[in-house]
């Protein structure tokens, strides 16, 4: 049996976007147990020259959901820099995503793989195949997103493991 198109992308993109949800879980409970403030970790930043965490969580949105939406649509461009949420507008974030991959139609996504798309960054415009710009773009976008939401998190002493990052695990034989 090979691998389908739909579980490269919305198989993977679920699978981590229930990790990131349970980190996001587990960030606010510390917080609170901590006495951290929320909107202090919003803003955390891994070096001064990365991102916030609300980054962190748009991107993992945008290049997971939002992916799909650009495959659909034949264009996709980054997410917006504005800082306008919360912890909790981050988390309904991540569950939006998830609700919005969880509703696609598996065969729809199956005849998304042999169409084209232009990522548009500005004035400039870099054609890919459905299935180079989720394999080469997106898919390594979404996990170092996803990774570096998990480290912020971890560096200001949430008590994560690997399992936590990598959600529920699809097992059998």
């Amino acid at each position: 049996m090979s691998i389908s198109f739909h579980d490269v992308s919305v198989g993977s993109y679920l699978q981590v976007l229930d990790g990131v949800a349970g980190v996001l879980d587990k960030g606010s409970s510390h917080a609170a147990e901590a006495g951290l403030d929320l909107q202090e970790v919003v803003m955390t930043r891994l070096r001064d020259d990365m991102m916030p965490l609300h980054f962190q969580v748009v991107s993992v949105a945008h290049h997971s959901w939002g992916a799909m939406q650009g495959l659909q649509k034949g264009s996709f461009s980054p997410p917006s820099f504005d800082l306008d949420k919360d912890y909790a507008g981050l988390r309904a974030l991540v569950d939006a995503a998830r609700n919005g991959l969880a509703g696609l139609d598996e065969a729809e996504v199956e005849a998304l793989a042999e169409k084209s798309m232009v990522f548009k960054l500005g004035k400039n415009e870099l054609p890919f195949t459905n299935q180079n710009f989720l394999l080469s773009f997106s898919l390594p976008n979404f996990y170092f997103h996803a990774t570096t939401t998990y480290d912020i998190l971890r560096m200001l002493g949430v008590p994560l493991g690997k399992m936590d990052f990598l959600g529920p695990m699809k097992v059998g034989t």
